[in-house]
């Protein structure tokens, strides 16, 4: 039994053994069956008895996570031995087994190190000396179906002695659940035979292979996990930094150092006492948040989503401070915690490098075969930066830096020994702060032209970049409590930096064409990296992070080195980071006084250029998936508007002149005669030919000829460069028509992400929309587009009741509701000089454009255009109006009646999902 499992205070009232042994002596039944039955009706009520108990104490003492693991163990050990003596004593008696009937029964795996999650596999092995007999088999049977009648979850093998030798030797996985195989009931004699033989004939001469597997398949689990301890919804268990990598680390101690606990590391010489200490902490903090989860969700579940985030952080007493809530709080302790997972980790191998690998090679690692000529009193180590001297770093703190600029100016890696130094000796590092040289080491490696990104998140795992940059280290391991971010600010800030390295250097070129051209004209190329260093450094302090990082820019930026010049530039930039974005995502782009107030406020081509950079590379740095060509096209249509503007005259022509250069280029794709051109343009106005771009142009002209005087017709096709299906409804047009659009098209499982509606000069409507499926994906299976295309004609032919069809729509999970996201709206007739501009702001959910829409259906508003944009579960749907005769809406208490009218129609959808 393990330490942990002997030190349970009051074990007796988990489960008392003795005096349940004697109430299944005495039960009585009329066969096996009845018999065992009536055991293992009891031994389930104990189980649950047992578990309530544990359950109790974890409450009291939510921290508790190893102590309520050993518990959890301790309590199936005991039903395990009652289970196996009723079997041996009253079911299947045999009071002279042979030699062949000898047995043993180990725990495995995780149970058989003594930690039992509430709603874990209980992994047992039953041992033979031979091949199993028919008595044998009976018992292990009877077993069985007792333990799955008490409802638990059993990984079970039954194996001969040289069968366990063979199969260990033969698969890595079996080896494992071996290394922690741990004694519960049954012949003592064969149990020390089997742990003999697996030393001997298993272990013995494998350590190598076993620790290369192990690296292998912990490397693959981050792979599949994402490859980042930094996801704001991590997996406890399986995830980088979790449960899994500890117990990685342990098994490899165990393995190579037959160590049986973990304490017993330190004498092996693998951590400190201060290490394992951390060790320790972390496990206990994993452990306990992995019994919430279960204990939460009523199931085996590892994954830390966000719908149980905040239960968690209240259960384990968490609280809200002034910029951050307690669940920010608590999410940002798991992550410190994980980023101690792997510093031990480095650590750890570090060691195991030095034991075990081939001479002049490293487990997983590459063979350095070049090295710099002068390495400033830093020495090599196999081709790795390390010390001369264990106080290196006290004599000169700048060292702390200039270890890192080293290794990125010679491509080098950083000892993990010179980096344990460098973690404890971070603190020296404040005293260097305001020295210019330490200053000019940071942003050498700041603005690398190699591969900044490593070398930064090498300075933010040994805490020197949060200590140097005081500002920094308090968004170390924060989260962003939204499905937007998918990681930690530290971590979205290093990939941001990363990703602008690589499309200064050409690598994104084919993703990012109009930032990677602009680059080589950016004046201060440092300026830029400064300002995607501090864009979101003042996030998680209660106010407008943009303004507050600022003001945090004109303090860093001197600091650093940069002249007023470039410090003024990062300060604009930080303060207006988002408005690139915001401008493109959620107004019409071919309102010209979108365009101008955009100018205004960039004011010159060079803000402009690296404000596009900037903007690319922090969306893309909130994780996979967020962007996307439709984005792109976005960002490059207000690039380029904007840049006519600022450069008058360098690429500028008026909008009559714009408008004839679309329609010249499409007469000469379609190349129809000049009376078929001039009728369909004179059909359309003005604002047609600024909005849509050629490729729709030419859809919408040929839609147009083709469907002739129907009443409908509609056309929907895949457009991989915009990552979005184009759906195109020409029909007659009549009130409420977009709000029937929208319900018909996410009643056929489509998201709309941008609308432009338009009126041809003989009343009918050309609407084009841009849809995808729900993850966010083109819809391009001919299926789903007919499908589409059938729920469009049926909505506007009156054939189907649409709330009905809404409402019979599957509901999303429930992760979203874990935010609370007041719905808002904004009415502005300031930002363009023809419409009304109306903005809602609210919690995304089933077809809520479709409810907006009939909203201002309801208002008797006329919508000239719609832009979606979500990020994560919040949703800015913004609609561009007029009233019924074209004119803007003035009147106070409209705009008031309409406000009224859209927050109820986004708190009614809310209402539905929730229901």
């Amino acid at each position: 039994m393990s330490q942990r499992i002997d030190n349970i205070p009051q074990r007796r009232a988990i489960i008392d053994r003795r005096a349940l042994a004697e109430e299944l002596d005495a039960l009585e039944g009329d066969s096996t069956a009845r018999l065992r039955q009536a055991a293992t009706q009891r031994l389930k009520q104990a189980l649950k008895d047992g578990r309530a108990e544990i359950e109790r104490r974890f409450l009291e003492k939510p921290s508790s996570g190893l102590s309520t693991a050993a518990a959890g163990a301790f309590l199936i050990d005991q039903v395990l031995r009652l289970l196996w003596d009723f079997n041996h004593k009253r079911l299947y008696p045999n009071n002279n087994p042979t030699e062949a009937e000898r047995m043993t029964l180990i725990a495995v795996g995780g149970y058989g190190r003594g930690e039992m999650a509430p709603h874990s596999d209980v992994d047992i092995g039953f041992l033979t000396p031979w091949k199993q007999s028919a008595w044998s088999e009976q018992i292990i049977e009877s077993m069985l179906y007792g333990l799955w009648d008490m409802g638990l979850k059993v990984g079970h093998s039954s194996r001969s002695l040289d069968e366990m030798v063979r199969m260990a030797k033969s698969d890595v996985t079996i080896r494992t659940a071996l290394i922690e195989a741990r004694y519960i009931w049954g012949d003592t004699a064969l149990y020390d035979e089997a742990a003999r033989r697996f030393k001997t004939e298993v272990q013995r001469d494998t350590v190598r292979p076993f620790i290369a597997d192990k690296l292998a398949e912990r490397n693959a689990r981050h792979e599949k996990m994402g490859d980042s301890r930094y996801v704001v919804e991590p997996n406890v268990k399986e995830g980088k930094g979790g449960l899994r990598d500890l117990q990685t680390l342990f098994w490899i101690g165990k393995y190579a150092y037959d160590v049986r606990r973990a304490a017993e590391l330190v004498q092996a010489g693998l951590f400190t006492a201060h290490e394992y200490r951390q060790f320790n902490r972390a496990e206990n903090f994993l452990w306990a948040v992995r019994c919430h989860l279960h204990l939460i969700t009523g199931r085996a579940e590892d994954r830390l989503t966000f719908d149980v985030q905040r239960e968690i952080a209240d259960r384990m007493n968490y609280a809200d401070r002034p910029g951050k809530s307690k669940v920010e709080r608590f999410m940002q302790f798991y992550f410190l915690q994980a980023k101690r997972v792997g510093d031990l980790t480095g650590l750890f191998l570090a060691h195991l490098d030095e034991k075990f690998a081939a001479r002049g090679r490293r487990f997983g690692l590459p063979t350095i075969r070049r090295s710099p000529r002068k390495l400033r009193g830093f020495v090599l180590d196999r081709g790795r930066l390390a010390l001369p001297r264990d106080n290196f770093f006290i004599e000169e703190p700048v060292r702390l830096l200039e270890i890192f600029q080293l290794a990125d100016k010679h491509g080098l890696e950083i000892h993990p020994l010179a980096m344990r130094a460098a973690s404890r000796d971070a603190k020296c590092v404040d005293d260097v702060r305001d020295d210019a040289r330490a200053n000019a080491l940071f942003l050498d490696v700041l603005t690398s032209e190699r591969d900044p990104e490593t070398v930064l998140r090498w300075m933010n795992e040994a805490g020197v970049f949060g200590r140097f940059v005081p500002d920094f280290g308090r968004v170390v391991a924060q989260m962003q409590f939204d499905m937007y971010h998918h990681y930690t600010v530290d971590e979205h800030t290093i990939r941001a930096i990363g990703l602008l390295s690589r499309i200064e250097r050409g690598k994104l070129a084919e993703d990012h064409p109009i930032a990677t051209g602009v680059f080589p004209n950016i004046v201060s190329r440092r300026a830029l990296y400064v300002a995607v260093l501090l864009h979101d450094i003042a996030k998680g302090r209660g106010g407008d992070h943009s303004v507050l990082g600022a003001k945090v820019a004109h303090s860093l930026c001197p600091r650093f080195g940069l002249s007023p010049a470039e410090t003024e530039t990062v300060a604009w930039l930080v303060r207006h980071h988002l408005l690139m974005s915001d401008t493109a995502f959620k107004r019409d782009l071919a309102d010209f006084k979108t365009i101008v107030d955009f100018c205004e406020t960039v004011q010159s081509p060079q803000r402009l250029m690296m404000l596009l950079v900037l903007t690319t590379v922090d969306i893309r740095a909130v994780g996979p998936g967020v962007w996307n060509g439709w984005k792109r096209q976005l960002l490059t249509n207000l690039y380029d508007a904007a840049e006519e503007v600022l450069r008058l005259g360098h690429k500028h022509k008026g909008r009559g002149e714009r408008i004839a250069a679309k329609q010249a280029a499409l007469a000469e794709i379609l190349g129809w005669d000049d009376a078929a051109m001039a009728a369909f343009t004179a059909s359309l106005p003005e604002s047609y030919w600024v909005a849509e771009p050629v490729g729709v142009l030419q859809r919408n002209a040929v839609l147009v000829r083709e469907s002739g005087d129907v009443s409908l017709a509609i056309e929907a096709e895949p457009w991989s460069d915009q990552d979005a299906t184009l759906v195109t409804v020409y029909a007659d047009d009549h009130p409420g028509l977009f709000y029937r659009i929208a319900g018909a098209i996410h009643a056929a499982g489509g998201n709309i992400i941008d609308a432009r509606i338009h009126t041809t000069r003989d009343g009918r409507a050309l609407d084009n929309l841009l849809v995808q499926d729900a993850n966010g994906k083109p819809i391009d299976e001919s299926r789903q587009l007919a499908r589409l295309k059938d729920s469009i004609t049926d909505a506007l032919a009156n054939r189907v009741k649409l709330v009905e069809q809404l409402r019979a729509r599957p509901l999303p999970g429930l992760r979203a509701e874990a935010f609370d996201i007041p719905s808002d709206v904004l009415i502005d007739n300031r930002a363009s000089n023809r419409v009304t501009v109306v903005e809602v702001n609210a919690r995304d959910r089933p077809a809520l454009l479709h409810h907006l829409a009939r909203a201002l259906f309801q208002s008797k508003v006329t919508i000239h255009s719609a832009h979606v944009a979500t990020y994560g579960e919040r949703a800015v749907d913004t609609f561009y109006v007029t009233d019924l005769i074209g004119d803007k809406i003035t009147n106070s208490q409209r705009i008031k009646a309409l406000e009224r009218r859209l927050l109820d129609a986004a708190d009614a959808g809310k209402e539905t999902a929730a229901a």
